[in-house]
Formats: structure tokens, C-alpha cells, sequence
């Protein structure tokens, strides 16, 4: 799958992006080992939240859906899930591998997790080594990369683990398992991070106990089942935030948009660059803040990104990438190696396709240096790779807004892994994109 985007245009409307991703990913697992039935609406039907879907049927969850974003599971408690027929297949999905490893390290019954060949080459040690010392048998193929085999029947133990870097997928996983460890388990970061495991562990009626940059919870535990709303995910929102702010013209309302502090580092860095962004309706659905997000183009100029809000934008920056490049000035972004490990080396994917456009941008070790330039031309026409990446591939697709030609942007099918009807949706705002599969 290719996309062509044809230079020009804005974004206007009102809009509702899919679901959270990583809300929907969570909503699945826990609805699966709690008691009782549970029902989410605004589930993202995306691959990857598909795939682990998928994979608690195979362990004999009854799960009615998706329709039209509707899922009821009629949970197996802590205990009830069954030892799978095959490996479990999770696609492009890292949150479900890490996530899993944690729930299913508690697990009385062998299981192997495997993905396709972009999730084979994602580090899983920074899971495996806490999960071990909590007691855990996880092996992994050549130099820590899945596929993971973990082996059931392990007599788990709480620990206090302090990560080495900030990561919401590996203090989700040790806290999954610790649902199934003997005492307490505490995980401390160094930075903020998403905070929807902790948020979701508490609506199926678990404690958690959070002090300063230290989360604990103790086990053995058991959930209760629950209903959840999932919103807009604010990670599909930014590349329609980043497009408005960039496009002169724009004015879009993004709907039901989830704003929960650790995941809003995208709207402080854009507004650090002078973007024009309101949240309008501020309310709280399933114990997560929610509001409507407008944002009307405006004059961005570059900015030293400060390191503390890298984490809170993390997935953001591709499109962050493409803002800078709109903006008038040097921006600077440090701290960011984390996004080495993505889908794909987005630092370098990324500096890579702006180079193809004209966009003087230099990768860094833990960032970028691009020098950016205001205005309708701002970045050039030409083709670049996405590198089977969804997030960069949307990146460059918000790119053609201003562009002085078309863009084609190669490998785009994994666009459905987190944002399915991105092209429709996107056209209907105002740009002019389409669609054709490689030949």
C-alpha cells in the first residue's frame, strides 16, 4: 500500500478519530481475568488491539465482537485463562507482547508469544530481566528479541524495580504480573509515563498505591469486572493537531479526545512552538479525562524541546518531526532514543524522509536537529519510505499540506495496525490524499 498526497489544502471540521490504542489493548486484558462480564465501547479496531483480542480467545475467553466498536467479554478470572493450541501471533503489536509477558508469567501453562518480522527485532530484555528476578521462566530468541517462551507454573514474588529508562509498556508489564505475586510490587520510574494500567486497575476494583514517582500494588489479586468507555486516542488526534497548526487556514475540533496528563506532551511541545490549541468540554469518562481538542493554524517556530515532556509525547514525534520542519528556526529534540527501538528507527526513518523533501534535518544519537522553514512550501515534493511504520507514514501524509509537490509515501499498509479509515477520515478534513496498493 502507497499513499499520494497532492500538495496544499487545510484541515476544518469536526472529526472523531478511533480509539486508544493503548486504552483498548488494556480494556481487553483485564475485562479477560476479571470476574464477571465487562463491556467497552470505543474499541479500536485496529490489528494490533485485534491481535490481543485474538489472543485471550485463544485462551478460551468469550469475547462477543467488535461491532461497531462494542465488545463484551464474559471474563475467566485470574486463573481461568487455558493454554493456548498454537504460539500466540501478535503482529506488529509491542504492547502486547510486554503487557502479556507480564499476565501470563502467572500462568500455570506454557505459552509462546511471536509477531512478524518488525516486532522480532524489538528488545524485550528491559521485560524479561525484572520478570525474572520476580521469579519468572521467560526465554527469548538471539540477543533478547522475540519470540518470548514463558513457562507456567513459576511461584512469582514482588520486587521493587527501578526501571533504567522511562517506559509505560515495561511498568505495565511488571505490574501485571505482580497482579499474580506474593506481596507487594513496586515499580519506579524516572520519568512520568502513561498511567492507564494503574487508571484501569483501580475500575476493576484493585488498589493501587502511588507515591511520588514510585507505583505499587499487592498481590495476589482479583479483579472485578467493569464497563469502559474508550476515547479518541490522542496519538491518531496529533497528526490532525500537527496538520492544522501547520496548514494557514485550519480550524478543526478533534471530538472525545483522551487527554490524560501523561500522554498530553504533544499539545505542551506544539504550544511551546506558539501552536494555537484549546481543549473545550474538559470531563472525565471511565476515570479518564477526556475534552474536545481545536486547534487553528498558526506561525510555529522552532524550539529546544525540553527532555522532561519526551516521554509524554513519545509516540508523537514523527508528527512532532513534521512541525518542526514547518516552523520557522532550529528545533532541537534530545532524550528521544527510545525511538530507535519503534516499529522502526523512527529517528532515522524520519530524518531520512525529510532529507528526501528538502528539509535539512540531521539525526543524533537521542534526537534530531532540523532547521526549520515557515509557509506554504516549506518542505518539498518526492518519495519517501515509511519503513512499514503506521506513525511515520501518517507523519509525511500531514506533510503534503505543506509541500511545494506530491508526496508518495512507500509502505503504508501497517496504517490499520492503529488508525483503519485514516485516508477517509483525513480526505474528509480537507487533505488531498489517496490510496493505491504497490505493484
Amino acid at each position: 500500500m502507497k499513499f499520494t498526497v497532492n500538495k496544499g489544502g487545510c484541515l476544518t471540521g469536526r472529526i472523531r478519530v478511533p480509539g486508544d490504542k493503548s486504552i483498548s489493548h488494556r480494556a481487553i486484558m483485564f475485562g479477560s481475568i476479571a470476574e464477571g462480564t465487562s463491556q467497552i465501547t470505543g474499541f479500536l479496531e485496529g490489528e494490533d488491539s485485534l491481535n490481543t483480542l485474538r489472543a485471550f480467545r485463544a485462551m478460551g475467553v468469550e469475547i462477543d465482537g467488535p461491532v461497531d466498536g462494542k465488545v463484551v467479554i464474559k471474563g475467566a478470572g485470574m486463573h481461568g485463562l487455558k493454554k493456548p493450541a498454537q504460539a500466540l501471533d501478535l503482529g506488529n503489536s509491542g504492547t502486547s507482547m510486554r503487557l502479556l509477558a507480564g499476565l501470563l508469567s502467572g500462568q500455570n501453562f506454557d505459552v509462546e508469544l511471536s509477531g512478524d518480522s518488525s516486532l522480532a527485532k524489538r528488545p524485550m530484555k528491559r521485560v524479561t530481566q525484572p520478570l525474572a528476578a520476580m521469579g519468572a521462566a521467560v526465554d527469548t530468541a538471539a540477543e533478547g528479541r522475540p519470540p518470548l517462551y514463558i513457562h507456567g507454573g513459576s511461584q512469582l514474588s514482588g520486587i521493587d524495580f527501578v526501571m533504567p529508562m522511562a517506559s509505560a509498556q515495561v511498568k505495565s508489564c511488571c505490574l501485571l504480573a505482580g497482579l499474580y505475586a506474593e506481596g507487594k510490587t513496586c515499580v519506579t520510574e524516572p520519568a512520568p509515563t502513561r498511567d492507564h494500567t494503574e487508571r484501569m486497575l483501580q475500575a476493576f476494583a484493585w488498589p493501587v498505591h502511588r507515591e511520588g514517582a514510585t507505583v505499587c500494588i499487592t498481590g495476589p489479586a482479583k479483579l472485578r469486572a467493569c464497563d469502559i468507555d474508550v476515547p479518541a486516542d490522542i496519538s491518531s488526534a496529533a497528526f490532525f493537531i500537527v496538520g492544522a497548526s501547520i496548514a494557514e487556514g485550519s480550524d478543526i475540533v478533534l471530538e472525545h479526545v483522551g487527554v490524560n496528563p501523561t500522554r498530553t506532551g504533544i499539545i505542551d511541545i506544539l504550544r511551546l512552538m506558539g501552536a494555537n490549541i484549546t481543549l473545550q468540554n474538559p470531563r472525565e469518562v471511565g476515570g479518564e479525562p477526556v475534552a474536545d481538542i481545536r486547534v487553528k493554524s498558526a506561525d510555529l517556530k522552532g524550539a529546544r524541546i525540553p527532555e522532561d515532556l519526551v516521554p509524554l509525547a513519545i509516540d508523537e514525534f514523527p508528527a512532532i518531526f513534521v512541525a518542526a520542519a514547518c516552523a520557522e528556526g532550529e528545533t532541537v529534540i534530545t532524550g528521544a532514543e527510545e525511538l530507535r527501538v519503534k516499529e522502526s528507527d523512527r529517528i532515522q526513518s524520519m530524518a531520512d524522509g525529510l532529507q528526501a523533501l528538502g528539509v535539512a534535518a540531521r539525526a543524533t544519537p537521542d534526537g534530531m536537529v532540523i532547521q526549520g522553514r515557515a509557509g506554504a512550501d516549506s518542505i518539498g515534493g518526492g518519495v519517501v519510505q515509511s519503513h512499514d511504520d503506521h506513525r511515520i507514514a501518517m507523519a509525511f501524509a500531514m506533510a503534503g499540506l505543506c509541500a511545494r509537490g506530491a508526496i508518495e509515501i512507500e509502505e503504508c499498509a501497517n496504517v490499520n495496525t492503529s488508525f483503519p479509515g485514516f485516508v477517509e477520515l483525513a480526505a474528509s478534513a480537507g487533505l488531498d490524499i489517496s490510496s493505491q496498493l504497490d505493484r
